[in-house]
């Protein structure tokens, strides 16, 4: 039963852990997509680099925290120039058929004794499909797992399951995702731990492998302009895994001016999430909280989370979506 309890708790937090991830935690999900879905990458023609970090239950003793850095962008077709090498001979270098999209992020989740860290990158080839795009994407992924054995407090000193409990080990996976936007209308599936890597905590015949689940995502939304710079965006954002542990965020942002924006948003495991953010120039910079609507916010202040931004390209006033390409 001793043993059972500990890898219960073990395998408990890990899973949580994986909640608590940058690509499915992030309350601001709709501001950077790529988290979620590596066919996002460079989906919209720029080059952007975003900076994330939340910090889970405010007030309560090693609660999660989740840091992330991402970039992601389109090869674009003016991405190469003609080259003359000489009077008599002249050659140019292939120009991209501006399909193609890359990203990556890094990634590092705490929760109690139980830590993340990782890097994913991701190949996204975009289509036309009638008037929308197609996008598919792949991507590859490694962390390292750890297990902080001092945190833990067995009832019994010097339990032998404990002593033999591998404390760092690196995991391979990967994702897919596609995405199809059909301007101001969007739509993406994603698999995230596609492979369903394992993970082993000791050598003992009492550490099972423990397989990790498939995560699925289905994100959806619609940008509606209202006219006189005022715009609005509902959706909606579904998370799941094999074992079908749902959970849905329904959110509503205003914006003004595409520089200027205020949400809300309902998670499904009772929570409440206000978001603002501002744009100037090519800078970005949200912030989002998290009100629980369950029994632990009476020890917590809530849950914290800021976003900063960076975009690089064509403006989407100046230049429309189709000509990006």
């Amino acid at each position: 039963m001793k043993k059972l309890l500990i890898i219960l708790f073990i395998i408990t937090l890990t899973n949580f852990s994986g909640i608590s991830q940058p690509d499915v935690s992030m309350s601001q999900y709709m501001m950077n997509k790529f988290l979620i879905n590596p066919a996002f990458a460079g989906s919209e023609g720029f080059t952007s680099f975003n900076l994330s970090a939340r910090q889970q239950w405010l007030g309560f003793e090693n609660a999660p925290m989740t840091q992330s850095i991402s970039g992601q962008a389109r090869i674009l077709k003016n991405s190469y120039v003609s080259k003359s090498r000489s009077v008599k001979k002249r050659s140019k270098k292939r120009r991209p058929s501006g399909k193609i999209g890359l990203g990556g992020y890094l990634f590092n989740d705490q929760n109690g004794p139980i830590g993340k860290t990782g890097l994913e990158i991701s190949y996204a080839y975009h289509l036309f499909i009638q008037d929308g795009q197609l996008s598919l994407g792949l991507s590859l992924s490694a962390f390292q797992f750890r297990i902080n054995t001092d945190e833990l407090k067995p009832l019994v000193e010097n339990d032998p399951l404990l002593n033999q409990a591998r404390e760092g080990m690196y995991i391979p996976d990967g994702s897919f995702g596609i995405y199809y936007t059909y301007q101001p209308f969007y739509f993406g599936l994603s698999v995230k731990n596609l492979f369903q890597a394992s993970l082993k905590f000791g050598s003992d015949n009492s550490f099972a492998d423990y397989q990790q689940l498939r995560n699925y995502y289905v994100i959806t939304g619609y940008r509606y302009d209202m006219k006189n710079d005022f715009e609005i965006e509902p959706s909606i954002l579904i998370k799941t895994t094999e074992n079908f542990n749902l959970q849905t965020d329904v959110s509503l942002i205003g914006y003004y001016k595409r520089d200027y924006w205020l949400g809300f948003s309902y998670r499904t495991s009772n929570a409440f999430v206000t978001m603002v953010g501002i744009k100037v120039d090519k800078f970005y910079i949200g912030y989002a909280f998290d009100y629980s609507l369950s029994d632990i916010q009476r020890i917590s202040y809530g849950s914290h989370e800021i976003m900063i931004g960076l975009n690089f390209g064509d403006n989407t006033r100046r230049y429309r979506w189709l000509n990006r390409f």
